[in-house]
């Protein structure tokens, strides 16, 4: 395993601040899915002595929330942008299946200066409905199942790895949508039973499977080691909380109640091969973008980088 970035792009700028911070590998954000566009991407990245492996792409709305007719012909795209990435020798593509996207509270103070992403259900209107009304995790692995049994055969046909996002944060139910990656171990299994393919897994965000335990600082690590060992996790977003399931910050990598080095070390010995990525780092006013308009920021990105970096070495013994 070793470390990679997301959501940066292939700019020369971008590039530089990668390669010194000792980042060869990366997930990256397009501006289209064309196959053209992965491919330049790639050579502009490979120019810099980075490895382009995966992109973001955003799922159609009309998927997750089963709206007819327009889901069918955005699955067709959906296929088609899988081929693409095979076509432009891309590993995989990152997305999310969310009936309901991400939610949180007030962010909340942190180290230095720095405020945490938080998420507090007592101080979050659950009384309210989504544009997705009510909707159980047995309709939602419905919605799963119709969209994998559609682009899963694609993905074996063109050797492209579809790393699902968990949903941030797992809980019971929020806004009348049950989540379906809670419980959290149990709804993973179901995800990657609902069809045979070594084409569907995660991008796993330690962070948000955290975020549905009771006590993240005990459970994490065999709910990792376990879906590491069956190869399917293809990316990992390498992130810490402070609380558990209803109440949490997103703080600094080492001061959250998970220990990263337990969660290395169950990935080193479980034989995870792929990247390890900051996320969701903690915010500061005098934290800048290392480009102008990128959310990635200089100080968080580049503490993050060297601790990954740090915590591979320590459990590999190099």
């Amino acid at each position: 395993m070793y470390v990679g970035a997301q959501g940066i792009g292939t700019s020369k700028a971008e590039l530089e601040f990668l390669v010194r911070h000792g980042v060869y590998h990366m997930d990256s954000g397009l501006p289209d899915t064309e196959e053209a566009t992965m491919a330049r991407a790639r050579e502009a990245a490979a120019a810099q002595g980075v490895s382009l492996e995966m992109i973001h792409f955003g799922l159609p709305r009309s998927i997750p929330l089963a709206r007819e007719p327009e889901r069918d012909r955005d699955l067709d795209r959906v296929c088609k942008i899988i081929e693409n990435a095979g076509r432009a020798g891309l590993r995989g593509l990152n997305y999310n299946f969310c009936v309901l996207e991400h939610q949180r509270t007030e962010a909340t103070p942190g180290r230095g200066g720095s405020r945490y992403s938080t998420f507090d259900l007592s101080k979050y209107d659950n009384e309210a409905r989504s544009e997705a009304g009510e909707v159980s995790r047995d309709e939602a692995f419905g919605r799963i199942a119709h969209f994998l049994e559609r682009v899963a055969p694609v993905a074996e046909e063109y050797k492209v790895q579809l790393a699902c996002h968990l949903n941030d944060p797992p809980a019971p139910v929020l806004r009348g949508v049950e989540r379906w990656n809670w419980p959290v171990k149990e709804g993973l299994t179901r995800f990657v039973d609902l069809v045979d393919s070594d084409y569907v897994g995660f991008n796993f965000c330690c962070g948000t499977a955290s975020e549905g335990l009771e006590n993240p600082g005990e459970e994490l690590y065999d709910i990792v080691r376990y879906f590491a060992e069956r190869r399917k996790i293809f990316n990992i977003h390498f992130r810490n909380i402070r609380g558990g399931l209803h109440n949490f910050q997103e703080v600094w990598p080492d001061e959250g109640d998970v220990s990263m080095l337990r969660v290395a070390r169950a990935l080193h010995e479980a034989g995870y091969p792929y990247m390890l990525m900051p996320d969701h780092a903690p915010t500061h006013p005098d934290d800048r973008p290392q480009v102008p308009g990128s959310s990635r920021t200089r100080q968080a990105w580049a503490f993050q980088f060297g601790y990954i970096i740090a915590m591979i070495q320590a459990v590999s013994g190099s």
